[in-house]
C-alpha cells in the first residue's frame, strides 16, 4: 500500500528489475503486479482514503481457510483488519493482526482452470 504508485513502482522496478503489469479493480482503483519472469512477486495498490496506516509492506500466508483462520486469530487475542473478502477470480483473503498489533494478510486461491 503507497499514497505513491507511481513513484513507489518507479523505485521497485529499478531495485528488483521486476516487470510491473496493472489491473483495474472498479472503484479500488489500480492494482500493480510485480513479476519477474512469469512469477508474480509482489504487489501494490493505492492506499485508500480511510487507511490509518502509512505506506507499508503487508506478507500474505496461504492458508486453507480463510474465514477459519480469521476466527481463530480472534479467538487466540489477535484482530481482524479486514474481514474475510472474496476477490473475483482471485481467492478470499482477511487482513489480520497478532495480539502485538503485528500485520499480515491470510489468502486462498482460486483453482486456476
Amino acid at each position: 500500500m503507497t499514497s505513491d504508485p507511481k513513484a513507489a513502482s518507479g523505485f521497485y522496478k529499478e531495485i528488483f528489475s521486476w516487470n510491473i503489469e496493472s489491473a483495474e479493480m472498479g472503484e479500488m482503483g489500480t492494482y500493480w503486479m510485480y513479476k519477474r519472469g512469469p512469477k508474480e512477486e509482489a504487489g501494490m495498490m493505492k492506499m485508500p482514503p480511510q487507511a490509518e496506516a502509512p505506506p507499508h509492506w503487508l506478507p500474505y500466508i496461504a492458508v486453507e481457510d480463510v474465514d477459519a483462520t480469521s476466527k481463530k486469530c480472534e479467538e487466540l487475542g489477535g484482530r481482524v483488519y479486514c474481514q474475510p473478502t472474496h476477490i473475483p477470480k482471485v481467492g478470499r483473503f482477511a487482513v489480520l493482526a497478532d495480539p502485538e498489533g503485528a500485520s499480515f494478510a491470510v489468502f486462498k486461491g482460486e483453482a486456476k482452470s
